[in-house]
């Protein structure tokens, strides 16, 4: 398996965290987001989207976090990313999706370019929007942990909401957030910082950190 990443993409670290709690091994590609490197021929050629994570497994390569994520339970069922009533299923994609589907979308880099080029948006801008639309996001997530989870997302096990929230808690705190308002989060971020397959996945353990 071939992972295409960036060590600071919190997509790519969603994919690391997800290959790591299924205990398969696979071998990095960089593609530095700064200098475009995800835009060059050959990896489009790949990723349409010019996107990371893309994961190039026997000659094929499946991009989009959460489509890698579910592909990874599919064909490697254990341990599960969800649960198994299709009732619990769907409020677990719910969190994965507020974060992957609402947060994340309007935070990438790509929008952070356009609001500097084209809007003008300074330093203080750009970190306020991102801010803004954390805390939005955040502020349904800590209702819906609190409804149903326990030591993690959604009770005891580890799981798909967990690997979308902990790398969007990174940028969080990267972004400054104050994050005192979500301790719900905090506490189920704080369980899952303990689990080598997301210590193993932190960013700045990885091979093409800064």
């Amino acid at each position: 398996m071939i992972l295409h990443g960036y060590w600071r993409s919190s997509a790519a670290y969603r994919a690391r965290i997800g290959l790591n709690l299924k205990g398969l091994a696979y071998e990095q590609v960089t593609h530095d987001l700064r200098s475009g490197a995800h835009a060059s021929p050959d990896y489009v050629a790949k990723s349409p989207q010019g996107l990371v994570p893309a994961l190039e497994v026997g000659g094929r390569v499946f991009v989009q976090s959460l489509a890698i994520l579910e592909w990874l339970d599919e064909t490697h069922p254990e341990p599960p990313f969800l649960p198994a009533g299709p009732d619990d299923r769907a409020v677990v994609r719910a969190m994965a999706l507020a974060v992957a589907a609402d947060i994340h979308p309007v935070n990438n880099l790509r929008i952070v370019n356009a609001l500097r080029s084209e809007f003008g948006a300074d330093g203080h801008a750009v970190v306020a929007w991102m801010q803004r639309w954390m805390a939005a996001g955040f502020d349904a997530l800590e209702v819906m942990v609190a409804r149903h989870g326990g030591r993690f997302a959604f009770g005891d096990t580890v799981g798909l909401a967990d690997i979308t929230l902990v790398p969007q808690w990174y940028n969080a705190e990267r972004y400054k957030l104050d994050t005192s308002p979500w301790p719900r989060l905090a506490e189920v971020v704080a369980n899952a910082r303990t689990l080598p397959a997301f210590v193993d996945a932190e960013p700045e353990r990885q091979p093409d950190a800064d």
